[in-house]
Formats: C-alpha cells, structure tokens, sequence
C-alpha cells in the first residue's frame, strides 16, 4: 500500500518502556518498585555477562543495557536479577504488535519492543495525539504494560521523540516545530551517531543537533563520506523513509557468557546447542526461516571471532542448525583455547509457506541436509 507524500505524513513510534522488566513485573507484582535487573547471573559481583535490560529503579543506580553485569552488581548489590525469558517475552511481544496492527493500516515492527505506525489518515496532528492516548491506554489496560510514543512527521522525529518523556509519555512534533525540538538535542540522537561519531563531531565543534548543523554538507562529506550527507539531513529534521510493513527482522541470536573461562569443550559444543535452540525458537514463533548462520566466539582476552554460512535454500530443521553450528564452531574448538562466550545467530529469513513445494513429505528441503558442504559460502572475520 503506498503511503502519503511525506509533507502529509504522521507517523508513530510506540517503544515499550523497560519492556523485558515490565513483563517481569506483570508476572511478579512483588518486583514492583524494587530494582529488576534482566541479565546474566552476577555470582555476588563475580559474574561474567552484561544487563540485557533493567527498570527505572535499577537506573536510579546507574545500572543501564550492555552494562558489565559484575559493574551492575557493584552499582546495586541489593537489585533482584532475573535471567531473561525470552519466550515470555516474545509472547507479550506479540500481543503488543497486535493491538498496534490493528491501530494502523501500514506497521512496522522495528523490534521486540518497539515499531512505527503510519497514522496519516488521522490527517491532523491533534487526532494523532488522541489517538496515541486511546492507543496507549488500551496497552496499558489490557496489556498491563507501559509505552512512551512518538507522534511527529517522520520516522527519525518520532522515535527521538518516544524517548524524550520516558516512562508513559507521548511527544508530539509538528512539522513548523521539528527544528526547535531536535535543535537542543545531543548529536547523539541521530541515526548511526555512536560514541566514536560524537568523539568525532565534537572535534568539529558539533555536540548539539544545532551546532551540527552549521556544518556545511561538504566538510561533513569530507569527514564521514556518504554518511556526512545522512547527518546533514537529519541534523534538518529531514527523513524519507515509509513505515515499511514488509520490513525484515534482520536476526535473532542467543550468546552465553561462561562463568570462569573454560577448555572444556563438550561444556562449550552443548552450551552452543543450547544457543541454537533458543534461537531456532524465536525464529519459528515468528513463522520464519533462515538461510544465514552465525557462530561467534570470544576467548579469553576478549578475542572475539566469528564464522557465516549461508545455505542455498532456508531451513528450520533443528537436525541442520545444529550440525551446521558444531561444524562452524569445530575449527575454534580445535584451537585449544579458553573460551569466554560463545554465541549463535540466525538471519536472512524467509517464510516456510514460500518454499512448500520443495520440502520433503518429513519437512526437510530436499539436498541440504546431506549436502551441507557443497551448499554453503562460509565466511571468517573478527568482530
């Protein structure tokens, strides 16, 4: 369905606030208003891993995502951590993208906890705004959960706006008023502008959206080629791309931290299994293939590696996954090292019911799983 020219576009971006704690405390009333930190088992500040996520109480102390879970654990000892559920996840996931579906003609999902919605037949930004409260409430009622959204003219505004009144906020940005709200802003909201981007626009005297964009297109151009001309673009609030409800999931993966580097490597080929199967779960939950594998290693060191195969035709044959997996990982094990972690993902999917004409009467594509080797472009590079 095409969308509106984007001068005539409003466009969601609902983001579910602390969305694996905030299931967690659904589940568990007794959580509320404690720290609930999502992540691996910190083993009294000894343990190995990061935060996946955490709720505000858990934030008070400094604790945030990606966050070594042993720093997590010096910065809140007292905070109850949780090993994630993702199955419980997924499922509310679900429910959530289902009522927002059914807000909306054109979704699309951008994450387990967040996606954008065009919303242009509302045609004003004051029935937007009425429609992200109904929107918002009706999650909060029969989902018992809590999401910020951004109402704006575009995708870039909207999700820097869902995030600029957390928790259970809704930000609206009209068009005549998109410079004056992102101007103040850190050129950190952009799309693509991580810390070594900022480190780097800093040295140019840009830190805000604002200084950013007296910056010629040019000189940002000369810095950081092709993506110079992304940032002057959105430095002016300018953004182009449709909500896309053909977007693909791009991956889902699993990764294990062990507790104490380990050379046993039957610990290291079943903790392998055991990331193929929580990911291969998530992939058939959402009715999906995959024709990309990915095994990742890290040793100790923090020497990161990994290995691709990419299969002529998809699967979502346990039997292949793991076989493939152990086959991808057999040359790291070989190597006698310690490992720290070790980690499976899967990409590139596609629908089963696409490909009906070619599986087996026992659900297998036909040549792969007895032709592995002569069916795959693997490929080695580091993290």
């Amino acid at each position: 369905m095409p969308g509106p020219h984007a001068s005539d576009r409003i466009v969601f971006h609902v983001d579910m606030d602390c969305f694996f704690a905030a299931v967690e405390e659904r589940e568990n009333p007794e959580l509320k208003g404690k720290p609930v930190i999502i992540g691996s088992d910190p083993r009294g500040g000894l343990g190995r891993g990061i935060v996946a996520t955490c709720n505000y109480e858990a934030r008070k102390f400094g604790v945030r995502s990606a966050l070594p879970i042993s720093l997590a654990y010096q910065r809140c000892p007292k905070g109850i951590y949780i090993r994630p559920r993702f199955a419980l996840y997924s499922q509310a996931s679900k429910r959530v993208m289902q009522r927002l579906s059914a807000a909306t003609d054109i979704l699309e999902p951008a994450g387990i906890d967040e996606a954008y919605l065009d919303v242009s037949s509302c045609k004003t930004f004051e029935a937007a705004h009425q429609k992200a409260k109904d929107l918002q409430r009706e999650i909060k009622e029969h989902e018992r959960l809590s999401c910020s959204i951004g109402v704006a003219p575009n995708k870039l505004v909207a999700k820097i706006g869902s995030d600029h009144r957390k928790p259970g906020g809704i930000t609206v940005v009209i068009d005549k008023r998109v410079q004056e709200f992102l101007d103040p802003k850190s050129a950190g909201v952009l799309r693509g502008v991580g810390p070594k981007t900022r480190e780097r626009l800093a040295a140019l005297g840009a830190e805000t959206v604002a200084s950013l964009r007296e910056i010629p297109q040019e000189k940002l151009e000369r810095e950081f080629g092709r993506f110079g001309a992304s940032i002057w673009r959105q430095a002016r609030g300018l953004d182009d791309r449709p909500v896309d409800p053909t977007r693909e999931t791009k991956s889902m993966g699993r990764e294990r931290t062990f507790g104490v580097d380990t050379d046993d490597m039957d610990a290291v080929r079943r903790t392998l299994i055991d990331c193929v199967e929580s990911a291969r779960e998530d992939m058939l939950s959402e009715e999906l293939w995959a024709r990309t594998l990915t095994v990742k290693v890290r040793f100790d060191g923090y020497e990161t590696h990994s290995k691709q195969t990419t299969l002529r035709l998809p699967t979502g044959s346990k039997a292949i996954l793991e076989s493939a997996a152990l086959s991808m990982a057999e040359p790291f094990l070989e190597a006698g090292r310690k490992f720290r972690l070790i980690g499976f993902t899967l990409s590139r999917f596609e629908p089963p019911e696409e490909l009906l004409p070619l599986i087996d009467d026992d659900g297998r594509i036909p040549n792969i799983a007895s032709k592995t080797g002569n069916q795959v472009e693997s490929k080695n590079h580091e993290d």
